[in-house]
């Protein structure tokens, strides 16, 4: 992998799975982070592993608004320049359909899933947008930017949305969750087309069956779940999303590979 070090990124979901596995393999490649999540120890345990001051930990539900703006504020702060890749990772998981699934947790699922998503891919297409120059209003120093940027081998800038499957391929026995994925996959393709003309990459991954604490904390029931992992195995892991995106982010700043749906090769639904 080819050092990352002009990347600077945040990662929310960070503390567990997919979020866990990117945050390695960028620190690794010399990328310096913002990561997050509610478990602040874990944050921590993860960022002492790397040089004081690579990985900053900004604790907190990412599905608030003010969790959203620290984040942005934490990389200029611990590495002196804005973000140019933003992962929008955390989410809820739900066990069960619109008619049997507990609706005392629907609130919950679509502040994180949906809400604190859009506010985070809000803020992160203002930040990348706004650093090189408006094509709107001055087309000349845009083109020449861009020219240079690409010229030059420098930083594409990146929002990356986990989506999943189930957001494409409805699942009778996971709508509820599945649904807030459906939003979330039409609203990162609606903004890689708003941001496409500053040269911004938003990207969609759609994971399948990945292994990690998603199910335990979604409610599955794991017998059943686990004989179905069992029967299409091997099922992913956080480390073969992990990746894809790094190999999305690593393509030169012209090149988009704007979505990729990724399953377990005998997963056949959905």
């Amino acid at each position: 992998m080819a050092s990352l070090s002009d990347r600077v990124g945040i990662i929310t979901g960070a503390s567990a799975g997919i979020g866990e596995a990117l945050t390695h393999d960028l620190a690794r490649a010399g990328a310096r982070l913002v990561i997050n999540a509610r478990r602040e120890a874990r944050l921590a345990e993860i960022a002492s592993q790397y040089p004081a001051g690579q990985v900053a930990v900004v604790a907190g539900d990412a599905g608030d608004p003010k969790t959203v703006t620290r984040l942005l504020d934490a990389c200029k702060e611990a590495h002196g320049q804005e973000a140019n890749l933003v992962v929008v990772n955390a989410g809820r998981g739900l066990r069960g359909s619109v008619t049997d699934s507990n609706t005392e947790e629907w609130d919950e699922m679509i502040r994180t899933n949906i809400t604190g998503a859009c506010h985070l891919m809000r803020e992160a297409a203002r930040t990348l947008r706004a650093q090189l120059p408006d094509p709107a209003s001055d087309a000349s120093a845009f083109d020449a930017a861009w020219k240079r940027l690409v010229d030059t081998g420098g930083p594409a800038r990146d929002i990356v949305v986990i989506g999943s499957t189930v957001g494409r391929h409805i699942s009778p026995f996971s709508s509820m969750y599945g649904s807030t994925k459906f939003a979330v996959n039409s609203l990162a393709e609606a903004l890689r087309r708003e941001l496409a003309k500053f040269g911004v990459r938003v990207t969609l991954i759609e994971p399948g069956i990945v292994r990690t604490e998603f199910q335990e904390s979604a409610g599955y029931e794991m017998d059943g779940f686990g004989k179905f992992m069992n029967s299409i195995s091997p099922v992913l892991t956080a480390q073969d999303i992990s990746r894809s995106i790094m190999f999305t982010i690593s393509q030169p700043a012209g090149v988009h590979v704007s979505d990729i749906l990724i399953r377990p090769t005998r997963q056949e639904y959905p």
